[in-house]
């Protein structure tokens, strides 16, 4: 695996370094101009009034019943993820028997699958050899499987599961409590085992086990709760960017397994990741959704909550909740029309569209 280049070490991460020393600072002064926009955003809402979040270039328009699904079907619990394939098919995983829904862009539900595994935790989409697919991590399955890796096709149908390892010193089902898998540039697939012991683990294309990384702690290259995973291509080389949760930050390691810097502090318990260009979008539990550009410092807020009593409250009734504002942002997405899918966790669910608003 080559270094990254000169630009990367010598001018963006010198600007992390910045931002890792001056970020509490940055983000107060981003928050207070977020909040005071979303509670006038949060105080309308009334017919003909757009009800906005965030700022600047990047302030949104929340799209009004996004995703509502027919009389006498329940969403279920969103403790999942958020992807999309090539057609604009925008995928939603839940806690429930109903599996992943399957909605067009306009949020109509076309259909569901996997509901053989109803409790989904992330999925990210992939596609090799002309083949869609959903990389997807399992805490809930069959009553025989459970906290297990499942490789599918967009239609549902599986072709890849991997287990705990034993390899790498797994003794109990308990130790293996995966929370992220991406594939590799090479066909490889990566796991954080986030929930369990924080490790990083590799697998080959074949699903044979390679390696496992890092682990639980509080120093640099270690993870609290390595929670969400996401490919990072914005560099010289590509990189794994990890959640790391209950440290509230975000770091990077190379695809051989070495820690490479720590980018982003100061976050409120990270959850997952996706990429539009050179800028990334980042949910956070603790009520809030966070965009962080090339430099990983924060150039936006969405959603930022300000009662601090919802924060990361799954029993809060979904209406309750400002349509302006995230509870527990869980699940995130942005596509190619940079338009964000959030998810909260949530016990009853609830998914929120955004769209840029327009000038």
């Amino acid at each position: 695996m080559n270094r990254i280049g000169n630009q990367a070490q010598a001018g963006i991460f010198d600007r992390r370094r910045f931002c890792a020393v001056t970020g509490a600072v940055a983000v107060s002064a981003l928050v207070g101009k977020t909040a005071e926009a979303g509670v006038a955003a949060a105080a309308g809402g009334s017919e003909g009034t757009p009800m906005l979040t965030g700022n600047g270039e990047w302030t949104y328009r929340v799209v009004p019943g996004w995703g509502q699904l027919p009389e006498g079907t329940a969403l279920g619990g969103t403790h999942g993820g958020i992807a999309a394939d090539k057609s604009g098919h925008v995928y939603v995983s839940t806690q429930s028997e109903t599996g992943i829904l399957v909605y067009g862009p306009d949020g109509v539900l076309l259909k569901t699958i996997a509901g053989e595994y109803p409790e989904i935790h992330s999925m990210v989409y992939a596609e090799e050899n002309g083949v869609e697919y959903l990389y997807t991590t399992v805490q809930k399955g069959t009553p025989k499987e459970n906290w297990l890796f499942v490789k599918m096709k967009t239609d549902g149908t599986v072709v890849e599961k991997i287990t705990a390892p034993a390899e790498a010193g797994f003794k109990t089902p308990n130790e293996w409590r995966l929370t992220a898998a991406v594939p590799g540039p090479d066909g490889s697939v990566f796991i954080a085992n986030g929930y369990g012991d924080s490790r990083i683990f590799r697998f080959d294309k074949k699903g044979q086990y390679q390696a496992s990384y890092a682990g639980k702690g509080k120093t640099d290259g270690l993870f609290d709760c390595s929670h969400g995973m996401a490919l990072d291509t914005r560099y010289d080389q590509p990189l794994l960017l990890i959640c790391d949760r209950e440290n509230r930050r975000l770091c990077h390691f190379d695809l051989d397994g070495r820690f490479v810097r720590t980018i982003t502090l100061h976050l409120r318990r990270p959850c997952q990741a996706s990429f539009h260009g050179d800028h990334v979008v980042v949910s956070e539990l603790e009520g809030r959704v966070t965009i962080l550009d090339k430099d990983n410092a924060p150039v936006a807020f969405l959603g930022d909550n300000p009662q601090k009593a919802q924060w990361a409250n799954y029993q809060l009734p979904p209406g309750d909740i400002a349509p302006t504002f995230f509870s527990a942002a869980h699940g995130c997405y942005i596509d190619q029309n940079a338009d964000i899918y959030v998810s909260d966790w949530n016990q009853i669910g609830r998914v929120t569209k955004l769209v840029k608003a327009t000038a």
